[in-house]
């Protein structure tokens, strides 16, 4: 029914206020924010401060926006307002503290819209004096105390530091302006105590002055202890120590008592509500110093010390060998000795000497142990004894060196004559260091002492002939004893190659075409010997070969014009420096029968050509003969004019007839080189005129 009635009254007011609906639908616009912090951004302590919000909206209804505020600090929520209003938020810090020191944002929200200002930094300075109180002036040691130190008006995270004596003691973080600790104070006396606190406001922490000082005042427990050792003056190794701690007190305490009796950091007895503890024990030098009882009672202790100083028995035994290198197999002595004992408590016939260990069947004589040194390291103690003192020495190691063997000589890589190469002499076994010497005509040239495993004895010579590296040996020595010498030294010396020579068979400018050519590149130098021929103009070698011999040779069948060209071998050996042979020139001339055909065919030519010239001179003479014949003849009674111009016209075809080459020949019908033997070779219708006669040879 309730439901029902909200219901009907919230349709009558949207029915009778419509312009409600309207405003809720208005139209706005945050245009902007900013927060602004007064008085000022730095302000000192107990300032009263007020952080101004401020927002300009538009918009378009009448009716205020509701408007939701929140300040941050250092990105924290620090307070929020939701305000009906236009008016600008205040947020007021009455009594600004230091822990108020932060950056600040202001936000606005406006239904779905928000909007955030710019940080604004405040900072404030100063911090009250702290103060500390105690519950009690006098108490005695052990009882506790109640201080507490207060920061007046402080807020946020603070840190409190109790200090006794100017000794800091204690801190504490809380999130409050005051504290509480309990502090105890052991020791007898006057004792002062002050206090401090730091304001933390992240990143970075503020401290306070010291508080005021009090004094408290530390009374002695009404109890003693007594610690007692005997004998009280020269005690000697050996001696009897008798160690007792008592608690003499005339009242006793209802609280649990423990004792503990202790030198340095070992606890010598522990006894538990007893009012004394004792410690029976032998002298040793080493229980040298200062001894300690320690009472403990609740939150009261005591302590009580004694120093002793006990005097040695006799010194710690020293062991050594002679002598101090010595070789597997070799005579070797172990000294056991000491360097002082109480004369006026023991006679040096009481010491007795052993050696650890002891099965190795070394003679023993008075602190001496002598026998063959093994084959392999071992470690010896000596052990003094005297009236039950028992001292050993520190550890010995026997290392037994082994002799060093035979050397081996060899050398590094290889042997070029006249050229530095190196020399190894090295023994398979042998202790370190080892001596090695380099002898040449057991001459000594130079020694190197190896003293490490990956050392060599390298060393660097020259040889200048080939027989001259059999004359170096080497010798070892890591002893007393004379060296060992190695054997001559045997390596091949390599003899680098000397400039080649190329030959050329058949001898040159004997080559012809399809010759068998033959490019012989001899050389002096030790084998084997690498060989490479080349042609003039090409980078990649013709033929390449390894031979064993100081010469072979390169061979090119069937010769032709293409193999002329300028030719040179090339030559190295392990020495690794190659040479070059001179250029030869090589011409390939033309074959023999070549040669023939040419020349036969060149006399066949000059043949012919002199038969033509022959033929034409005779051709030409004869016709200037029979052209003076017939200027001389006597003229024909009949028809003188037509014989005249007959004459002419043969004449015309005569000499192009003769000028002609070749000519024709009418009477044989064939070409004769242009040349004529007679004017019977005319053409016919020359030859055979009958108008005038011609005789039968010219």
């Amino acid at each position: 029914m309730g439901l029902l009635l909200l219901l009907t009254s919230t349709l009558l007011s949207s029915y009778f206020h419509p312009w409600r609906v309207v405003d809720a639908q208005a139209l706005f616009t945050i245009k902007g924010i900013t927060l602004s912090i007064e008085p000022s951004d730095d302000v000192i302590r107990d300032t009263s401060v007020i952080l101004k919000c401020q927002a300009v909206v538009s918009s378009s209804g009448q009716e205020p926006l509701s408007r939701h505020y929140t300040i941050y600090k250092d990105g924290e929520e620090v307070y929020t307002k939701t305000s009906s209003t236009s008016e600008d938020l205040l947020y007021r810090l009455p009594e600004a503290r230091v822990s108020n020191t932060g950056k600040y944002k202001c936000q606005i929200t406006i239904e779905d819209k928000k909007m955030i200002s710019d940080f604004k930094r405040l900072t404030v300075t100063g911090l009250s004096v702290p103060e500390v109180h105690l519950n009690k002036g006098v108490v005695s040691e052990g009882e506790e105390v109640t201080a507490r130190c207060m920061a007046p008006g402080e807020t946020g995270s603070i840190i409190f530091y109790f200090y006794e004596d100017s000794k800091e003691i204690l801190e504490k973080k809380v999130n409050s302006n005051q504290t509480e600790v309990k502090l105890r104070f052991n020791s007898v006396g006057i004792h002062k105590v002050h206090c401090a606190y730091t304001v933390l406001v992240m990143p970075d922490s503020f401290k306070s002055k010291d508080s005021n000082t009090l004094t408290i005042s530390v009374k002695e427990y009404p109890i003693t202890l007594v610690l007692e050792i005997s004998p009280t003056y020269k005690i000697y190794e050996g001696d009897r120590l008798d160690i007792s701690c008592t608690i003499i007190n005339s009242q006793h305490s209802s609280q649990s008592i423990q004792l503990f009796l202790s030198q340095g950091t070992q606890l010598l007895r522990s006894e538990s509500t007893k009012t004394k503890v004792s410690h029976n024990m032998t002298a040793l030098a080493k229980n040298s110093g200062e001894f300690e009882c320690r009472l403990v009672m609740g939150n009261v202790v005591k302590v009580a010390t004694k120093t002793i100083s006990v005097t040695e028995l006799f010194s710690v035994p020293i062991l050594t060998m002679s002598p101090a290198e010595v070789f597997q197999k070799e005579y070797m002595t172990l000294t056991c000795k000491i360097e002082s004992f109480a004369s006026e408590k023991l006679r040096r016939e009481e010491l007795i000497y052993s050696l650890d260990p002891s099965e190795n069947a070394l003679s023993q004589n008075n602190g001496e142990f002598s026998g063959w040194a093994l084959q392999y390291d071992l470690n010896y103690t000596c052990i003094a004894r005297a009236k039950g003192i028992v001292k050993h020495s520190n550890t010995l190691t026997v290392r037994p060196k082994v002799p060093v063997s035979n050397p081996k000589i060899s050398v590094v890589d290889k042997v070029v004559l006249k050229q530095p190469f190196k020399i190894l002499c090295k023994s398979d076994n042998g202790s370190l260091p080892i001596n090695y010497t380099l002898l040449k005509d057991k001459s000594q040239l130079s020694t190197i002492s190896v003293k490490l495993p990956i050392q060599k004895a390298l060393f660097t010579v020259t040889v200048t002939h080939t027989d001259e590296i059999s004359k170096y040996t080497c010798e070892a020595k890591n002893s007393h004893k004379k060296s060992l010498v190695s054997e001559k030294l045997n390596a091949t010396v390599i003899v680098p190659v000397s400039r080649p020579t190329l030959t050329v068979i058949p001898p040159l400018p004997e080559i012809s075409e399809g010759d068998h050519l033959y490019l012989i590149c001899g050389t002096q130098g030790t084998p084997p010997v690498t060989f490479k021929w080349y042609r003039v103009g090409n980078k990649q070698p013709l033929f390449t070969t390894t031979s064993n011999n100081n010469h072979t040779n390169y061979q090119v069948s069937g010769l032709t014009k293409q193999h002329s060209g300028t030719y040179y071998c090339e030559a190295v050996n392990h020495a690794n420096k190659a040479f070059s042979s001179e250029f030869v020139d090589i011409e390939v001339n033309l074959a023999t029968w070549k040669k023939a055909l040419i020349g036969g065919f060149c006399l066949l030519v000059v043949s012919v050509l002199v038969v033509v010239l022959v033929l034409c001179f005779r051709s030409k003479r004869g016709k200037r003969e029979a052209a003076a014949e017939l200027s001389v003849k006597p003229s024909s009674p009949k028809s003188d004019d037509s014989l005249r111009l007959n004459l002419t016209h043969d004449t015309e075809v005569y000499k192009a007839a003769t000028d002609a080459a070749p000519h024709y020949d009418g009477m044989e019908g064939r070409v004769t080189n242009g040349t004529r033997d007679s004017v019977a070779s005319l053409p016919a219708d020359i030859s055979n005129r009958s108008s005038y006669s011609i005789p039968a040879t010219v």
